[in-house]
């Protein structure tokens, strides 16, 4: 196998992952109701409460205010639904790299530049939501991770830059007629 295609495997096998859990990320908003309920009874069989009462305090408060909001108002989850959905449209973009990764390296480094971004979100809106700082924490660690496997694929894709870029043009081959 040659290094370019080598590389391109490689880009590709990051980029999959990437959009894997970048789609699992998203999907997980849909079922928000069910899964704090299933999060919550997972806990308990786990003995969690007993272990780390404050994650468990959290997860309570945390499911008791969605069941309220579901309850009551159910339209505000449709927000979540929408954030679901962002994270599935921005899954599509990156298959404009896995296409042509060389060309289209500019989503990575926007992906990067999201991933980046988490970081202060979290440290500026968690405070405003009252959200503990150890969840914030939690929340930060997905733009650190997120920014892992697409800081390898930028790396890949300079190299394959540098394995495809045309020869550089010299004074001397353009007077020799090369």
């Amino acid at each position: 196998m040659s290094d370019r295609a080598a590389l391109v495997k490689g880009i590709r096998a990051w980029l999959v992952f990437f959009v894997v859990c970048l789609v699992l990320s998203g999907a997980t908003a849909f079922p928000l109701v069910h899964e704090l309920h299933w999060t919550e009874d997972l806990l308990r069989s786990l003995s969690v409460p007993r272990h780390l009462p404050g994650l468990m305090d959290w997860i309570e408060r945390v499911r008791q205010g969605i069941d309220a909001t579901d309850s009551r108002y159910p339209f505000v989850l449709y927000g979540t639904d929408w954030l679901a959905f962002a994270h599935l449209v921005i899954a599509v973009a990156f298959y404009g790299p896995y296409r042509d990764p060389v060309r289209n390296i500019w989503v990575v480094e926007f992906g990067m530049i999201a991933c980046a971004g988490i970081i202060p979100l979290a440290l500026i809106c968690g405070p405003i939501r009252g959200i503990p700082f150890w969840w914030s924490v939690i929340d930060m660690s997905f733009g650190v991770f997120g920014v892992l496997p697409l800081y390898v694929v930028r790396r890949k894709i300079k190299r394959l830059e540098g394995l495809t870029a045309p020869a550089p043009v010299t004074p001397r081959a353009v007077a020799v007629g090369e």
